[in-house]
């Protein structure tokens, strides 16, 4: 499914661009084109080599976790979870350990550490991938709860709203919680569906009603705290459970007699190695979608949206956040940057601000994660992930909507 997706990324280009200089006499269209491949590729290569020392640094980290038996210890405790979510996964594997890593630095919105740990994960999945160029189904459901996973601070939507000078830059906090909450249950529902996996099991309903609990309790807790002190809170509670980690893992293999600086050298070694894999693939996607904007596609696109919308008699003041919507999959620095033009042009506090403001909290960017995620490890077939990924998206937007009419409406 992925190689038509980004055959009709370039196609849809090529006609965007036929159409700007035929009918538009944009004569430097092509010019724009061709001029985003080489940006494209030039950011592709950046990204990755970024990645390089953060993903050493916690390959390290991992691998002292691994050999002091802390990961075999938290798999031991989700093994009844995730061995009914993903019935392939052997009971106490070390991917339980980085799967929960990973999620849990998602929700705290850690982004530098997640997406290492992630990658960790995804390595130990495909260590049990029969077919090492096809997603199994424990990577898919990986990948869909990775790219929709809930986050409890969206502080980054909450700074772009105070530095627009938005009257009270964390209304919009609730409603990313329950567009994100939303986007990760159809994600899961999703997967679900197509593996067959029984989520009304008795053991499964009890662990996801546990992680409701703790989460419905952060958002009553923190939806009272003013934007300065959330932000101060989430900072230091974030850094301080992550640094925390740190030591704890540094500690423990100490205790365990492990030569802990061999050890973390040994770990870190694998990340370089997986920086330089995932070249190829964010370059194809990264070139893919650069030149399907510098096309004007997308933004047909949107405007055949609000069209259609206004032909059935609909309000449409919430399509003035479909770029957004529609950047969000494709590309998280293209979605920020329509959520602020959003901003500027409709002001802060509009309607529209509003709902791009959620939408921007409340997924990940799906095809740079499928990119750098199953780059990591060489997977070319992806079969149903796309697909679920993009459930995910979609039902994340919709509630977006949903709740920008409830709350701003």
């Amino acid at each position: 499914m992925l190689h038509r997706i980004w055959l009709f990324f370039f196609l849809a280009a090529f006609a965007g661009g036929l159409y700007q200089w035929l009918w538009l006499d944009d004569a430097e269209v092509f010019q724009r084109l061709v001029q985003s491949t080489f940006d494209m590729s030039k950011l592709s290569v950046e990204l990755a080599i970024g990645l390089i020392g953060t993903l050493a640094f916690w390959l390290g980290i991992m691998k002292l976790a691994e050999a002091a038996g802390l990961i075999d210890k938290l798999a031991r405790v989700l093994t009844p979870l995730f061995t009914r979510l993903m019935p392939d996964l052997p009971p106490r594997h070390p991917a339980i350990g980085s799967m929960t890593m990973n999620l849990s630095a998602n929700m705290l919105g850690l982004d530098n550490a997640a997406t290492p740990l992630g990658l960790k994960a995804m390595q130990d999945l495909q260590s049990l991938n029969p077919q090492k160029d096809t997603a199994s189904n424990a990577q898919i459901l990986f990948l869909v709860l990775n790219t929709s996973s809930v986050t409890l601070f969206p502080i980054t939507v909450f700074l772009y709203r105070a530095q627009q000078g938005a009257a009270n830059p964390t209304d919009v906090f609730i409603p990313i919680l329950i567009a994100t909450a939303c986007s990760t249950l159809a994600g899961l529902l999703a997967v679900s569906w197509v593996q067959k996996i029984r989520l009304w099991d008795r053991i499964t309903l009890l662990y996801l009603g546990g992680f409701a609990a703790v989460l419905l309790a952060s958002v009553a807790y923190f939806s009272t705290l003013a934007v300065d002190e959330l932000q101060r809170q989430s900072s230091l509670i974030g850094n301080l459970l992550i640094f925390s980690i740190i030591i704890f893992f540094l500690v423990s293999a100490h205790r365990k007699g492990v030569n802990i600086y061999e050890t973390f050298i040994e770990g870190a070694k694998q990340g370089f190695n997986v920086a330089i894999m995932i070249i190829p693939y964010l370059l194809a996607m990264l070139v893919a979608i650069g030149v399907l904007r510098a096309s004007g596609a997308l933004d047909g696109f949107v405007w055949l949206l609000r069209e259609g919308v206004a032909l059935f008699g609909m309000d449409t003041r919430f399509a003035e956040a479909l770029p957004t919507a529609i950047m969000k999959p494709l590309s998280g620095s293209g979605a920020r940057a329509m959520m602020l033009e959003t901003m500027h042009s409709q002001g802060v506090d509009s309607f529209a601000a509003h709902v791009a403001s959620i939408i921007q909290g409340s997924t990940e960017t799906t095809f740079y994660v499928l990119a750098v995620y199953f780059g990591s490890v060489g997977i070319r077939h992806t079969r149903h992930a796309v697909a679920c990924g993009l459930t995910a998206d979609l039902a994340g937007i919709i509630a977006a909507i949903v709740c920008g009419y409830w709350f701003f409406g």
